[in-house]
C-alpha cells in the first residue's frame, strides 16, 4: 500500500500554500511545448513509439539518478513506487533499443526534488492519455512494452504528491519552479536528440 501523504515530511524551511497552483502557472508555457514537441512521435507505429520511449528516457534517466543522489527517499519513502527507471529500460529491451540518458542535468537542491518531482509525477497523467492512444497501434509490440505508461496505474501517486505539496514542504518557492522548468527542458532536449 502506498504510504499516505501524512507518512512523509518534508523539513528544509517554511510551508509554500498554493505551490502547486504557482508550478502549474508558472511552468504552463513549458508544459505546452513539450506536449506539441512529444505529439510529434507518432506512437501508433513502431518506429514512432520507440523514438517516444527514446525521447522520454534521454531525461527521465537522469532526473531520477540526480534525485537520488539528492535524497529523494529521505522526502519520499515511497520513492521505490515511484521510480520508473527500470520500467522504460524494460520497455526499450523489449523493443529492441537500450535505454540511455542522453541529456545533462545540474545537482538538486530540496527545492530542486520538489520541483523535479512535480514533472515526473504529472507526466503520470499525460500516460493514461498515451495508453489510450496505443491501444490503436496495429503492431502488437508496443502494446506489449508500456511498462513506463502503465507505470503506477491504480495507485494515488499523483494525489500523494499534490497532499504533499499542499502540506508543510518548505521550501524555496523560486528554487522549485526553475528546478521543474529545467526538468521540462531536460525533455525537451532529450525529445530534440531521439
Amino acid at each position: 500500500m502506498l504510504a499516505g501523504a501524512s507518512d512523509v515530511s518534508i523539513q528544509v524551511g517554511r510551508s509554500c500554500p498554493g505551490l502547486g497552483e504557482r508550478l502549474r502557472d508558472a511552468t504552463a508555457t513549458a508544459h505546452r511545448e513539450l506536449d506539441a514537441q512529444m505529439s510529434a512521435f507518432d506512437l501508433t507505429v513502431f518506429s514512432g513509439y520507440r523514438r517516444f520511449l527514446q525521447a522520454s528516457a534521454g531525461a527521465l534517466l537522469p532526473l531520477e539518478a540526480a534525485l537520488v543522489d539528492a535524497g529523494v527517499a529521505r522526502m519520499f519513502p515511497d520513492w521505490p513506487e515511484r521510480t520508473r527507471s527500470a520500467a522504460i529500460g524494460a520497455d526499450l529491451d523489449q523493443l529492441g533499443r537500450e535505454a540511455q540518458a542522453t541529456v545533462s542535468v545540474s545537482p538538486l537542491t530540496p527545492g530542486g526534488i520538489i520541483g523535479t518531482m512535480y514533472v515526473l509525477e504529472g507526466s503520470r497523467l499525460g500516460a493514461r492519455f498515451l495508453l489510450k492512444t496505443i491501444a490503436d497501434a496495429a503492431d502488437p509490440r508496443i502494446g506489449e512494452a508500456t511498462a513506463y505508461l502503465s507505470h503506477g496505474v491504480g495507485k494515488r501517486l499523483w494525489q500523494s504528491f499534490l497532499a504533499k505539496l499542499a502540506s508543510d514542504v518548505g521550501c524555496d518557492e523560486d528554487e522549485v519552479i526553475e528546478a521543474a522548468r529545467s526538468a521540462f527542458a531536460a525533455f525537451e532536449r532529450a525529445a530534440d536528440r531521439a
